[in-house]
This record gives structure tokens, sequence and C-alpha cells, in this order.
């Protein structure tokens, strides 16, 4: 699943993390790790709806405010300047222009991109609540499956883990499951992802196993499809846990128990228990674990993608 191959994912970013000079003062926002960590393995599509809205560069900056007939984007120093509808009609646009995107990058505190805690001010000018930039907020209505984060959410390792995993687990769906739509696609992916999203949610590996077996098959396909994947990606945004990959790690140790003598298995289970009690990091059990997963471990247990679920030059899991 983690191989890429000859093609990079695409992932879409705001505009002024990839250096470009788009801000309201004529500055970035240049991110090292998107330019130069994801880069490898994401193509990046830059967006700036403030610029596409016709909004030049500098510019009077703008601000979310909550009036009598709703919440507006308008200018800090003159409100004539609104431009709420432009930039819902821009995430529209962008949404219908870019199918291919498998993820989404936002610069934070932006009142057009930011995906959350974006301050929110009283017509009078006095804050209010938070809330999130009206063009984030449109994209994220019309495409609720799209993995979407903010730059600065990735310097947090379990979060920057996340949504990388929500990432290539979205890029596996439309790679594997759409050019060929059925049922039973649908059930192979179901089953190859099976640890990964008891990582995140144990139940809802139960929810949507259930789906696929009662429900499903009475619906059309592109129905089902559309349900699973909504359904599945909301799930998968719980991020794990150590208690939960430790779960998931002594199950797929149960696949090894006829191969393993006791001593290996004292040395997998104090490795776990490890990582559990914050020792050690999630690669040091994972590790030791598809080391004996290569000589003993079945077809089904090698093909999860809780092992691989992104290339391992991205180090994500020597953090968490």
């Amino acid at each position: 699943m983690a191989k890429l191959e000859n093609s990079l994912i695409p992932v879409g970013i705001s505009a002024c993390l990839m250096g470009q000079k788009v801000r309201f003062d004529g500055g970035h926002k240049r991110s090292r790790y998107c330019l130069d960590v994801l880069s490898e393995c994401f193509e990046f599509k830059s967006f700036c709806p403030e610029v596409a809205v016709g909004l030049g560069t500098p510019r009077e900056p703008i601000r979310l405010v909550d009036m009598p007939q709703g919440r507006r984007v308008v200018g800090t120093k003159d409100p004539s300047i609104d431009v709420t509808d432009a930039l819902k009609d821009y995430a529209e646009q962008v949404y219908q222009a870019a199918p291919e995107l498998c993820g989404y990058i936002l610069m934070k505190g932006s009142p057009s991109c930011g995906m959350e805690r974006v301050k929110v001010y009283h017509a009078n000018g006095n804050p209010n609540v938070a809330g999130s930039g009206l063009y984030a907020e449109r994209l994220m209505q019309l495409h609720p499956a799209l993995p979407v984060e903010e730059e600065g959410r990735l310097q947090d390792a379990v979060l920057r883990e996340n949504f990388i995993t929500r990432v290539f687990v979205y890029h596996d769906w439309k790679t594997d499951v759409v050019p060929e739509l059925s049922l039973h696609k649908m059930l192979q992916f179901h089953s190859r992802h099976k640890y990964q999203l008891m990582a995140h949610h144990y139940q809802g590996y139960r929810v949507l196993g259930r789906f696929l077996a009662q429900e499903a098959p009475r619906l059309p396909v592109a129905e089902a499809a559309e349900t699973y994947l909504k359904e599945l990606m909301a799930f998968l945004r719980r991020p794990a846990t150590r208690k939960t990959h430790s779960n998931v790690l002594m199950h797929i140790m149960g696949y090894l128990k006829k191969h393993l003598d006791s001593a290996t298995r004292h040395d997998l289970l104090s490795a776990i228990e490890d990582y559990r009690t914050k020792k050690v990091h999630l690669v040091v059990p994972l590790s030791l674990l598809q080391h004996y997963l290569k000589r003993y471990g079945s077809e089904y247990i090698l093909s999860q993608a809780y092992l691989n679920p992104y290339p391992h030059e991205l180090g994500l899991r020597n953090y968490i």
C-alpha cells in the first residue's frame, strides 16, 4: 500500500505554505516540512482563495464577523469589502476542478483557510468566538471524506501521523477500489485495513463491517461506497493511542503464537509493554513483530495496511 511507484499523491495546500508571496502583507509562510519532507510523496497543488477572489497582494486584512444576516468575511478596516460569497463560490470551483485531491493542508488562523480556532468578531469589532475560515469550511462541507489538516498541527507527532495515514488510506481507496467499484472490492479494502481502523476506532471497524455485510448489498454500489468512505474517514480522524496500538500489536502477535518459543514471545510482550508504558516509540515493538512476520506471517496478515501504512522513510512511527 505505501509504495507510490511512479506517481505522487495529489494534495491541496495553501499557497503561502509553498513559499508564494500571497499573504495580506505580501509575505509567505513557507513550510519546510511540507516542501522538504512531504514533497517526496505528495504532489502539492497550491491554492490561495483570497487572491483567487480578486484581493490584491499586499492588501487590507479580512476577518470573520458575525452579523445579523450571518457570518461574513469582510475587510478589517473597510467592512464594505465583503468576499463571503466569492470565497464560498471558489471552494465549489476547487471541489469541482480538483477531484483528484487526496488531502489538503491549510494555513492556520486564516479567515479564509483556517481549519479551526479562527477568530470571529462581533460587528462592533470585539472578539466573539472561534470558528473555521470560510473557504475551508465550505470545502470540508462539500468533501467531508477528504483528509484535512492545518500546517501548524503537523508539528504534533500524533496529529502528523494521523493526517498522513488518512491521506494514504484515501489514496488507496481511490486507486484500488474506485476504478473497479464493487462490493467485493470494498470488502477486500475493509479486510486489508482491519487493524489500521482498529487502532483508531475499534467500534468503527465493527460498525463498518456490519454495514458491508448487512446494508451495503441492498444499496446501489455507488451509494454504499460513498457512505462507507465518509464513515471510514470520520472514524480515522480519531488519533490512535498507545493503548489502541498496543491492542492491535497483541492481535497481530496472535498470528505468530504457533511459531514462537516462550523466550521470543516474552521479548515481544515486553516490547509491547514498554511501548504502552511510554518507554519506547511504536517503531520498536513493530519492528520486532515485523521481523517474525516476514518468517511466519500468513498472506492475510502480511497484507495488512497497518504494517506499512506509508513509506517508512517518513519515520513517523519513530515519534509516537
